[in-house]
């Protein structure tokens, strides 16, 4: 195949199973075009992702890497991916860079600091199972909106200390910058001014009236030592760990719900020991990861990998998915949920130096939520047909619109 026959990849994410298997029929490495006309390069298994990842000659900086960057404003329908790379913090910047920008907001997710945490994860776990009964219409239950969500969000906006005014807002910028469906001019414009409002309004806020949280932390860092944070770092920094912070975590939980229910008899050996919550989490990233699709990678030079050279300065988009339903890797099941299996390898975390710092508090969030969930309501069931519940519009998330449940006795 030549980059001239690039595969259109699907920006609704309409059936990314479906379309990573297509891709696979086409190679290791296949040239796409990503919503608006961005070309790309897809590895569709997992060896060809895992060693694009750890290459040293793979760059998550545009500004120096990716040959198209000095004409991104040459294509109106292209802006919705200055949300991913039109900014500058630790997901998309390289070397000294990037270390500098992880040092900073670490030491916030260490396996120390999220364990602090669970007391709070808990009780705010159980203030939700407490109301879902009186978020019923009729007998079902939106739990994507009144269980999965409301936890990481709850929880990440207490951990930067977003005010209650600027909750809603927030959400609403995370899930269009999450929205690939509109590649649109207007779109792209949209998500810019909101993250030149949102995020904004949260540092003058918290200048006001500082707390014990890591915005202000964070504000103390720039104002005390401006060649390690400047204020478009600090900005971009805030927009990428509040909005990974909980937008994924809401995808990992829904996901798991959703899995479980289809297959009662690996729920029923979950509940009874047999299997353990920490490998449901593993095989849920692995079938389903919260993220699917990440933009963007870019080759320093010319890489060729399973016979494929990437040309340097051309874009590469990380195919979680793909990798975890990898049949050379996981075998010809591959494409089920097993939640039996032994999945801790998966790469939906990341791995390498780019790993996502949130990992432990996402695994300990799902690990509180879902045993929590399954113990208060033993009879939950899912309140429509598996075929009618609809993909989050988007190549990049890997989610569920809505989940409506039956809660049961």
């Amino acid at each position: 195949m030549t980059t001239s026959t690039r595969v259109t990849v699907d920006p609704f994410g309409s059936d990314i199973p479906a379309e990573s298997a297509r891709l696979r029929l086409l190679g290791a490495v296949v040239p796409v075009e990503l919503p608006g006309g961005i070309p790309a390069w897809a590895p569709t298994g997992y060896d060809t992702l895992k060693s694009l990842i750890l290459d040293p000659r793979v760059s998550k900086d545009p500004r120096q890497h990716w040959a198209l960057w000095p004409e991104i404003g040459e294509h109106p329908a292209w802006g919705w991916i200055l949300g991913w790379v039109g900014v500058i913090n630790m997901l998309s910047t390289y070397g000294p860079d990037h270390t500098r920008l992880r040092k900073l907001v670490a030491p916030s997710f260490t396996a120390r600091r999220t364990e602090a945490m669970r007391p709070r994860v808990e009780a705010i776990t159980a203030e939700l199972l407490d109301s879902l009964p009186a978020s019923a219409a009729g007998d079902a239950v939106d739990l994507r909106a009144d269980y999965a969500h409301p936890l990481p969000m709850r929880m990440i906006c207490e951990l930067f200390g977003v005010p209650e005014e600027l909750v809603d807002v927030t959400v609403t910028l995370v899930a269009a910058i999450m929205d690939t469906s509109n590649p649109s001019p207007e779109h792209g414009a949209f998500v810019q001014q909101q993250i030149g409002t949102v995020i904004p309004a949260l540092i003058a806020y918290k200048s006001e009236h500082p707390g014990d949280d890591i915005t202000t932390e964070l504000l103390r860092v720039r104002d005390e030592d401006g060649d390690r944070l400047s204020d478009e770092e600090l900005l971009y920094t805030l927009l990428l760990v509040i909005g990974a912070g909980f937008e994924t975590t809401v995808n990992l939980i829904g996901n798991a719900v959703v899995a479980l229910l289809q297959h009662p008899r690996q729920l029923a050996a979950v509940r009874g020991g047999e299997i353990g919550w920490d490998a449901v989490i593993d095989e849920v990233l692995r079938v389903q990861p919260s993220i699917a699709s990440l933009p963007l990678r870019y080759a320093v030079s010319d890489i060729t990998i399973s016979g494929v050279t990437i040309p340097a300065g051309d874009a590469i988009v990380s195919t979680f998915a793909a990798a975890g339903l990898d049949p050379v890797h996981y075998g010809p099941t591959a494409a089920e949920f097993d939640a039996g299996r032994a999945a801790d390898d998966h790469l939906a975390f990341g791995i390498g130096v780019h790993r996502c710092i949130g990992a432990p508090l996402a695994r300990m969030e799902a690990i509180t939520a879902l045993p929590a969930l399954f113990d208060r309501y033993p009879s939950l069931a899912l309140a429509v047909d598996p075929a009618e519940l609809k993909q989050v519009p988007s190549f990049i998330a890997f989610g569920w619109q809505e989940i409506p449940v039956r809660l049961g006795q």
